[in-house]
């Protein structure tokens, strides 16, 4: 059986083996998290005030991430993560009730339970529960991963809060402060308890118009986009102290720094961030391309730093340009 290979070369069947992905770099894993010293001070103030903390920062700068740190840091449950859409509303961020499911069964099915069967609590809704001495029949309102927490703190992470309706911030105000809500179809009220109130993580990508009222009740930080020095450290934690991924030497890392750094200047409509820049390592030693001596090769690993055509031909030009030599 041949070697097993990556490399596609759209020539018809060749009897290799493909190989499994390798490992990149984990972005997710909380113990390789490397937050800079203004962005903990943050947390410090969101923890010692009792309000949410909100982060904003160009996407892949490790925003998201953070909930996860704090969690595995203070070995809590895993973050209770709300995704928000453009169609979110403040009760999609509390519960959800299944009306449909309940009608079906009672017309169709003949099958009669009782309502709280339907209803099932999403990102803060299952925070504040958490937090208190709940009963076993409110147990059933959570999700299985989290039924054998009870009276615990949790981290919950609404993220990407400005892809919501604009309305959705205001409407969620009183939630998040008083940590509270009400199941109406039930109808019941859930107050999170006192010693165990959740921590509340809030992400943004853009600039985008959030209301004075609820800027009031956050501590903010925005997360700039990391030095050399910085990336450095990044690197040497997601790499070189990891027995999955390879290792980078001084004048490697040094060399792909200054590529990635010369093709953030460029202009470009989405500019790579900290994620785009390990994974494209870990493309260079996957398909064994020398980033100390640019080479037109390097282009063949441009689709993970480029997300969309004309920035692709931006950085093949730049790379045209700074390889004249290999280009002809």
């Amino acid at each position: 059986m041949n070697q097993e290979t990556y490399h596609y070369q759209g020539c018809g069947k060749t009897g290799k083996t493909l190989a499994q992905p390798q490992p990149l770099l984990s972005t997710a894993r909380p113990e390789t998290y490397i937050p800079e010293p203004g962005l903990c001070d943050a947390v410090k103030v969101a923890l010692a005030l009792g309000q949410p903390l909100l982060v904003t920062g160009e996407p892949g700068t490790g925003k998201t991430q953070l909930a996860s740190s704090i969690a595995y840091e203070f070995q809590l449950p895993a973050p209770i993560v709300f995704h928000t859409k453009t169609s979110s509303t403040a009760g999609d961020l509390l519960y959800h009730y299944d009306a449909l499911k309940r009608f079906n069964d009672a017309q169709i099915e003949k099958i009669i339970k009782p309502v709280s069967h339907y209803i099932s609590l999403r990102g803060l809704g299952i925070a504040i529960l958490l937090s208190t001495k709940y009963s076993d029949q409110d147990k059933e309102l959570l999700p299985a991963s989290y039924q054998q927490y009870r009276h615990s703190r949790s981290v919950v992470l609404i993220d990407e809060i400005d892809k919501a309706p604009r309305d959705f911030p205001n409407d969620i105000l009183n939630e998040v402060e008083k940590l509270e809500f009400s199941i109406h179809e039930i109808p019941k009220t859930i107050t999170a308890e006192t010693d165990k109130t959740p921590i509340i993580i809030l992400t943004s990508n853009s600039e985008k118009y959030l209301p004075d009222a609820f800027l009031r009740r956050c501590v903010f930080y925005h997360i700039n986009f990391p030095d050399e020095t910085r990336l450095k450290t990044i690197i040497e934690q997601r790499f070189n102290q990891s027995k999955i991924h390879p290792n980078f030497s001084v004048q490697e890392m040094d060399a792909a720094i200054k590529h990635f750094e010369s093709i953030r200047l460029l202009h470009l409509k989405k500019k790579p961030a900290t994620a785009e820049l390990l994974a494209w390592m870990s493309m260079l030693k996957a398909m064994d391309i020398d980033i100390i001596t640019p080479n037109m090769d390097i282009q063949k690993t441009y689709g993970v730093l480029a997300k969309n055509a004309d920035d692709f031909k931006r950085m093949v030009k730049f790379l045209k340009e700074a390889c004249p030599k290999l280009s002809r």
